[in-house]
């Protein structure tokens, strides 16, 4: 399955799956509220975007970019992160038994929050998990591990959020909630993909051997007003 919104994902979700909650400047860039994400996109790397961005981007904030480098002059300063890893997995995977997963909403929103801040502190915001469907894995009475779905086209759909609490690390959890949510979206006949970084080496190795392949990589930047 090929598709091309995945090479621009944070604007390919924009103009898809959270076109509703996209904050626009025509159609040349968008953003989310910032309480969801904090992720803006282009709709390609050739068109300047100085205006655009201007009404998007206070001077005291920072925004990630991914995919597509905004054209930007002298008034912006713009930070080259290392490249993700963009990665797919087109057939199901074998079930795995274990612990019940179960689906969170906003009675876990603590718990999810206290997670997050923890193992995932950078993109996770108070209102991420308006972005998709979350699940997790309890035990002894706290949130172990969880799993979530972020960005997307019509055709796929981003795991993201893939994280576990550190007392309770090598026991499983993340593949098999990762196992779970990809078959459920193949079953729906949507694409899984996921990002992870290089430095990441832990997390790659087991989605490689997870039987995820890498699509491609793609450029990841930080900018803000100079």
């Amino acid at each position: 399955m090929n598709d091309a919104g995945l090479d621009n994902p944070f604007w390919a979700a924009l103009n898809s799956r959270h076109r509703g909650v996209a904050v626009r400047a025509g159609e040349v860039a968008a953003r989310y509220p910032a309480n969801l994400a904090p992720f803006l996109g282009v709709a390609d790397d050739s068109t300047p975007t100085d205006a655009a961005l201007a009404e998007l981007v206070a001077a005291d904030e920072t925004w990630l970019a991914l995919g597509v480098r905004p054209q930007l002059g002298s008034g912006w300063r713009v930070h080259a992160f290392p490249p993700l890893a963009q990665m797919v997995r087109e057939t199901p995977l074998p079930p795995l038994a274990g612990a019940d997963i179960v689906a969170l909403d906003a009675r876990h929103r603590a718990d999810v929050r206290a997670l997050t801040a923890l193992v995932y502190p950078h993109y996770f915001r108070e209102r991420t998990m308006e972005l998709g469907r979350y699940f997790g894995i309890f035990q002894q009475g706290r949130l172990a591990a969880m799993i979530g779905e972020r960005l997307g086209t019509d055709q796929a759909t981003e795991l993201s959020a893939i994280c576990t609490h550190p007392d309770f690390v090598g026991q499983g959890h993340a593949r098999r909630l990762t196992t779970f949510l990809c078959n459920e979206l193949l079953a729906r006949g949507r694409l899984p993909f996921l990002h992870v970084s290089y430095e990441n080496a832990r997390a790659k190795a087991l989605y490689e051997r997870m039987g995820f392949v890498r699509r491609g990589d793609l450029g990841f930047w930080s900018l803000s007003r100079a």
